[in-house]
């Protein structure tokens, strides 16, 4: 069977599935102040809908598979989706991302069901901190789930820190100084139009390079070769345990090598994180279509997937983004993350 190949050659092998558009948290660069009005449990993907999709898509060559939310533990018996996946000849590689506020109640068992790797997101390692920048999370909480992680084989965990100027673009050292200790893998994530219009601005981004500026703050940087499943270019410090991510959505984009598509929990599939382009997979699924019409439509999403997306950066100054304005409908909540 031929593989998925988009008309700019690339080749398209991982999506992101999100499972839910509910979260525990509301942190301030993801969703707006006053939440965001669920979508109806009627329309979130059933499990069996999902596994349909992975097992439709998996022989054209689709075979690292992430999921998602919101928060994707809150949603019940994920670790029979994770099982079912797991089970499709021909995935090789299973990882999630969290928050990690109930990762430790169930690492060991998602690490049972199949689940390879974890990727948690956090932004602050100072607890009044992160409770104001999570509006009310426990940071005690996302420490014994990495621990808990490591203890599952969930390894290697990744950290994910979006830094914000004048927010905790001073904890950017702090978090590059846990791979002197800790085998993590710390990615910095450029902060993008998402979340609160208020929260928003061109003068609280940070550009990847300034933020590897700061990180030789704590010694200087080694490239290291990473197997390539994502958009990170990885460093380490000498002598360190762990290692160092960059990665650039804005101020180098690395479209040309994207290979993904998003599938979102209410069962739109996006090409790009950054389009409005969706394709509706849940009318097919909810009127028992044949597989060969959800293979046509995975192979439309791949068809109109852009070349890129349009927003640029030049010396930190965001050029298409002006007054606050976001090219992004959708919160990142109702995408996944």
């Amino acid at each position: 069977m031929n593989r998925l190949k988009d008309t700019f050659e690339r080749r398209i092998d991982y999506m992101r599935i999100s499972v839910t558009d509910r979260c525990n948290l509301r942190c301030v660069y993801c969703m707006p102040e006053g939440g965001v009005a669920p979508i109806e449990h009627k329309e979130i993907l059933r499990y069996e809908e999902i596994i349909r999709i992975v097992r439709i898509a998996v022989p054209f060559g689709v075979s690292n598979i992430r999921l998602t939310g919101g928060e994707p533990l809150i949603r019940k018996n994920l670790a029979y989706l994770i099982r079912s996946i797991s089970g499709i000849q021909g995935i090789d590689d299973l990882s999630l991302t969290t928050n990690g506020i109930l990762l430790e109640r169930h690492a060991e068992e998602l690490a049972g069901a199949g689940l390879r790797r974890v990727n948690i997101s956090l932004d602050s390692l100072r607890p009044d901190r992160f409770r104001e920048i999570t509006n009310g999370g426990d940071i005690d909480a996302v420490f014994r789930g990495i621990e808990a992680a490591e203890r599952a084989g969930l390894t290697p965990v990744k950290i994910n820190m979006v830094p914000i100027r004048g927010i905790n673009d001073d904890e950017i050292q702090a978090f590059a100084e846990l791979t002197l200790t800790f085998p993590y893998q710390i990615r910095f994530i450029e902060f993008m139009p998402f979340g609160r219009k208020e929260m928003w601005k061109p003068e609280r981004f940070i550009s990847a390079e300034e933020i590897r500026d700061i990180v030789t703050g704590v010694g200087p940087l080694t490239p290291v070769m990473q197997k390539k499943s994502g958009p990170a270019r990885y460093y380490r410090i000498e002598g360190a345990a762990g290692v160092i991510g960059f990665i650039s959505p804005l101020s180098n984009h690395f479209c040309e090598d994207c290979s993904r598509l998003r599938l979102t929990a209410d069962g739109k599939l996006r090409p790009c994180l950054f389009s409005e382009t969706e394709i509706d997979l849940k009318p097919a699924l909810r009127n028992n279509a044949p597989d060969t019409e959800i293979e046509r439509l995975i192979q439309l999403a791949v068809a109109v997937k852009p070349e890129g997306h349009n927003i640029n950066v030049r010396n930190a100054q965001l050029r298409s983004l002006i007054d606050g304005d976001k090219p992004c409908k959708r919160p990142m909540s109702r995408i996944g993350g």
